[in-house]
């Protein structure tokens, strides 16, 4: 071969080299970007399906179930919220596992919340499965709805994979919501509780009394490509009914601030509810349904103004880690099998009383069965977004925020809705409805097996 043709060649495999190279650093370099996806399914019951405390007898707003899929080189995590007063036990199982089907994901990076509006609709198949086996079948839950909305949200998500768009900058914005949340519990001086303050009042006392222990902040944090918002997710921490109970369907007025800003900024917005257990509009809020609209607007005044001072920043592959830990939470003392059994079997027991049984057993069953509860957080750079269980205190998410001194953490609770509310350990000592027999399935060891997973998450 002559020298012109070596170099020739040379130069040849010189340039198919280069281009090898670059197209390999650009599949590289796409295996590494970051995208989201939006999805959104319709959750409202129709006429005469049963909702929290009666049968859906009109609908004031329509419901929806809300959420993102997070895309990078590591597998999906899919974020969702709820218009439902609860998701608990087989029905957790059931949103989880076909949304991480639709997304091609494992069951542990799907987080499924509820926002706990009052006339929302309860989704518990377990507690099902009891109910009809006493002959109440359909009197709580309608499967049939229940499983459309989830084949639904199911649909929403696998569209939102193909559709996700590139993320190139995360924001995060916060700022104080005005006279809404006020803790529930008014202690007295022997540091029991002496006045409960629940989601509307008409006590001079309490209306008067402080708020309390809350927290005011309403964080949000927003997705980027480039100059382009993708998708918002906000968290605020309250009990979010104004008044509720007849059957009037409505996602309350954090539902409606929620989608107002979503109108306002034509970019998809999912809410979360913080650890509201012990935390409502009592103080602010008469019950009158003048006052929903009221609280509305002082909520999206919130989420505006957190939009406003929001500032982003690049978000690499490095910035995201998706971490989850399941744990047995201690079921309470109180939860004995074969009373509620007993209780079921009893032809002359009310029927609520033996709706209560049939909940405190499907998640006493759970429990016995080995099925544990998820905790969960996604880093996003210096914000972690935390996903907790049940009806928590907000001790627990002010706690999560210090061991994070260094970023942000934003909780959402509500997930698995089967242990009920979960006080601190001193909070069953100091009497008050949350940490009743009634309302609370878990023991007051459940502090210490819960703050040691959320610190485990947040690491």
């Amino acid at each position: 071969m002559r020298t012109s043709q070596k170099s020739e060649l040379a130069k040849l495999v010189s340039v198919i080299t280069l281009q090898v190279i670059c197209c390999l650093s650009a599949l590289s370099g796409s295996a590494q970007k970051i995208r989201v996806g939006t999805f959104h399914a319709d959750a409202t019951p129709p006429i005469g399906s049963p909702v929290a405390y009666a049968a859906a007898r009109s609908v004031t707003e329509p419901l929806s179930a809300k959420g993102v899929v997070i895309l990078s080189d590591e597998k999906p995590v899919v974020l969702c919220a709820v218009d439902w007063i609860g998701i608990g036990n087989e029905g957790q199982d059931r949103w989880r596992e076909q949304l991480a089907r639709a997304a091609r994901t494992t069951v542990d990076r799907v987080s499924v919340h509820a926002l706990h509006q009052h006339d929302g609709v309860r989704c518990d198949f377990t507690a099902e499965k009891i109910m009809a086996a006493h002959g109440l079948g359909g009197t709580r839950f309608d499967t049939v709805f229940l499983s459309k909305v989830i084949d639904e949200a199911a649909a929403a998500v696998a569209i939102a994979c193909r559709e996700a768009q590139p993320v190139s900058h995360i924001g995060f914005g916060q700022a104080k919501v005005e006279k809404v949340a006020s803790n529930r519990r008014i202690l007295g001086p022997d540091g029991k509780v002496a006045l409960m303050r629940l989601s509307a009042s008409r006590d001079s006392a309490a209306i008067a009394a402080p708020e309390g222990l809350i927290d005011p902040w309403l964080k949000s944090v927003s997705f980027w490509n480039g100059k382009k918002p993708v998708a918002v997710l906000s968290y605020y921490t309250t009990h979010p009914q104004s008044y509720y109970g007849k059957g009037d369907v409505t996602c309350e007025f954090i539902g409606m601030a929620r989608d107002t800003r979503e109108k306002k900024l034509g970019v998809p917005h999912i809410h979360f509810n913080g650890a509201s257990g012990n935390i409502a509009a009592g103080k602010y809020n008469d019950g009158s349904p003048a006052v929903r609209p009221v609280l509305a607007s002082r909520v999206e005044t919130a989420m505006e103004e957190a939009w406003r001072v929001t500032q982003k920043r690049p978000l690499a592959r490095k910035d995201i880690d998706w971490t989850s830990v399941p744990v047995s939470l201690p079921v309470s003392k109180f939860i004995v099998a074969e009373e509620l059994k007993s209780t079921l079997a009893d032809p002359g027991a009310a029927p609520n009383a033996k709706f209560v049984a049939a909940v405190k057993l499907a998640w006493y069953q759970r429990n016995a069965a080995g099925h544990k509860v998820n905790i969960s957080s996604l880093r996003l750079g210096n914000i972690w977004l935390l996903n907790v269980p049940g009806e928590l205190f907000v001790e627990y998410q002010l706690a999560a925020q210090k061991l994070r001194p260094d970023g942000q953490v934003c909780t959402a609770a509500y997930e698995d809705y089967g242990p009920g509310y979960i006080g601190t350990g001193i909070a069953y000592t100091q009497g008050g409805y949350e940490t009743s027999e009634r309302a609370s399935n878990t023991a007051p060891e459940v502090e210490e097996v819960l703050m040691n997973a959320i610190a485990e998450v947040l690491k």
